[in-house]
């Protein structure tokens, strides 16, 4: 069976925001295997999107796997991912940079990608977000409010007192409270819950987390994979930006469901220390991002 190769060998945050790509190819090509080039732990949420067949274990800029009839580089511009791409022998190659289809450094992460197939002669649907509901129980009481306080960089964490201030004040209006995150953060998680609230920072798999997103009341979170979830389940959220405006990677603006924080700055995503914008962001702004979502 033929081939349709996507490579996208990033976090979870990208694989979500690449799930209208992926589903656009798949209807572009029903008669082919579609096969997603990204970390293995990612299977089991691709299994979800009804778009992907297989998911081939791949680093970031990792080796493509090779002989696909179609590779998409749903990576980046390259030179890096789309030198893997072309050494991979695809039969064609869609990718920025091939048949005059132009990067733009301001586009939304999910437009992007559908503006590249659509260029490419592929319909895509940007606003075709949703995931599946995950075939696992959730790990966390329904209606619970979900405060995930990690993130990849030091630059997109708000501080932990802050997050703590907000579970007190979730716990005082009478709601259930979870803290997550991944197992290098479960010191984070346990500070930032205190005595008494369920800290499940380390103990779920990305399943398990999707699980406990869908089920949840409300998300408070930074730029994280964990905002995408919310988007994906159309869980209401409270998503706070820093360094990368909302613009770029924030939930669609027409779902009032979602409210974002942004100090209106720009800084280094990648820095060690909190960027001043997301220090700009107060727990008062959270609290009442959070009874606008409640109200909606």
């Amino acid at each position: 069976m033929a081939v349709v190769l996507a490579y996208r060998a990033l976090g979870l945050g990208d694989f979500l925001t690449g799930v209208p790509a992926l589903r656009a190819l798949a209807r572009a090509y029903p008669g082919h295997r579609h096969v997603l080039a990204a970390p293995a732990a990612l299977a089991p949420l691709a299994a979800l999107t009804g778009a992907v067949d297989e998911v081939v274990d791949t680093a970031p800029l990792g080796p493509a796997p090779e002989g696909a009839e179609i590779a998409v580089n749903l990576h980046g511009r390259g030179p890096q991912s789309l030198a893997l791409l072309r050494a991979s022998n695809p039969g064609r190659l869609i990718a920025f940079g091939e048949n005059g289809v132009e990067w733009r450094p301001d586009e939304h992460e999910v437009a992007r990608w559908c503006r590249l197939l659509r260029e490419s002669g592929i319909p895509a649907d940007a606003d075709d977000l949703a995931l599946a509901p995950p075939p696992v129980p959730s790990p966390v009481p329904p209606g619970a409010t979900i405060v995930h306080p990690g993130a990849a960089s030091g630059a997109r964490r708000w501080p932990a007192e802050r997050f703590a201030a907000v579970v007190r004040a979730e716990l005082e209006a009478g709601h259930e409270v979870v803290v997550t995150g991944n197992a290098a953060e479960r010191e984070l998680a346990a500070a930032v819950a205190g005595a008494g609230v369920t800290v499940l920072a380390g103990e779920t798999d990305l399943l398990g987390l999707a699980a406990a997103i869908a089920h949840a009341g409300r998300v408070v979170c930074g730029d994280t994979g964990v905002a995408h979830l919310a988007t994906a389940y159309g869980i209401p959220s409270v998503v706070l930006f820093g360094p990368t405006p909302p613009s770029a990677w924030g939930p669609p603006p027409d779902r009032p469901q979602h409210q974002v924080l942004w100090a209106g700055g720009r800084g280094d995503p990648h820095a060690d220390t909190p960027d001043p914008g997301l220090l700009a962001i107060t727990v008062q702004d959270v609290l009442d991002a959070l009874s606008r979502c409640r109200r909606r």
